[in-house]
């Protein structure tokens, strides 16, 4: 077997590790993670305290989901390296300190693991309309199995389920829309205008609403949506939570398909301390909105230098 080059012997090593984590998707893209390369040969990932949502996300919970993500992306650039990646969630008492993921050296990634990493740079949040063609059996089905790899559940919902919750979704981005707090938040992690995407011409809307819109247009009329759900609701089913849905969003890619985010109702749950009665399947965790949609641009990314931390 050829020896492999380890990921972290060299400056370019770390940064190849670091610029794939931070391609993760985050809440309103606060990208709330830093990491620590630590001399036993592993890194560090930490929360970033200065870019959580203290009022819509007054649990964290958000902010623990953005990490997991961030965290799938290191595993896979581990193992894409030559390595086993072998995580530690939440080791010690330090409460930014939410995973360490060392390295076994090990045999070459598998060709879908290849092909996730390398859907991580072409992964985007798709906030504009999509064809309104359905997803696939077979693609549904690798999402469904891509979250049970990570101790998760990908929840379909069917037509009636959709109706019931783009209303939930309307409700809540309704009263959250009257909360000067909360609009004060937003405002200050404002996407910039071209991947905020158009306002919907119809109701109720099948995206958020992101603050003015330079646009509107005709969204599909029958949208599919996805809850993805834990078997708890604890920071380490958020974590956990993270993890799987990039590991959905990565296999989505692959497949060529579309995702964004419908999260108000559980957005606003958290906010008022509210608890929903729990899914047979678990809690709910993400709201996922899937189909196949145009190319859009990429959000904007911390710099690899700016993620790193020298936090003992």
């Amino acid at each position: 077997m050829t020896a492999m080059i380890d990921p972290l012997a060299t400056g370019l090593g770390v940064r190849r590790l670091l610029v794939a984590a931070g391609a993760a998707p985050s809440v309103q893209n606060t990208q709330p993670w830093r990491f620590r390369v630590t001399r036993h040969q592993a890194v560090a990932l930490y929360a970033d305290p200065g870019r959580r949502l203290t009022v819509s996300d007054p649990r964290g919970r958000s902010m623990y989901v953005s990490c997991g993500a961030a965290l799938f992306n290191l595993r896979l650039a581990i193992r894409c390296a030559g390595y086993h990646p072998v995580v530690t969630p939440r080791p010690g008492t330090e409460p930014r300190l939410l995973a360490v993921a060392g390295m076994v050296a090990a045999g070459p990634p598998t060709p879908h693991e290849s092909r996730l990493y390398e859907a991580i740079p072409l992964r985007r949040t798709n906030r504009e309309p999509f064809d309104g063609a359905p997803v696939p059996p077979a693609a549904l089905a690798d999402l469904r199995i891509a979250a049970s790899r990570e101790g998760a559940c990908l929840v379909p919902l069917d037509r009636a389920a959709v109706a019931d919750m783009l209303d939930y979704a309307a409700m809540a981005e309704e009263e959250l829309a009257a909360d000067p707090v909360y609009l004060a938040e937003l405002a200050r992690w404002r996407l910039p205008s071209y991947v905020r995407g158009p306002a919907s011409a119809g109701d109720p809307p099948v995206t958020r609403r992101f603050g003015d819109r330079d646009r509107t247009a005709a969204f599909e009329a029958r949208p599919s949506l996805a809850v993805l759900t834990t078997p708890g609701d604890g920071p380490a089913d958020w974590l956990r939570a993270g993890q799987a849905l990039q590991r959905v969003l990565l296999t989505a890619t692959v497949h060529g398909l579309s995702a964004s985010f419908l999260n108000q109702p559980l957005d606003l749950r958290d906010m008022r301390g509210r608890t929903d009665p729990r899914h047979r399947r678990g809690h709910p965790q993400m709201i996922i909105r899937l189909g196949y949609g145009p190319a859009v641009p990429r959000a904007p990314r911390r710099p690899a230098a700016d993620l790193r931390t020298h936090q003992a």
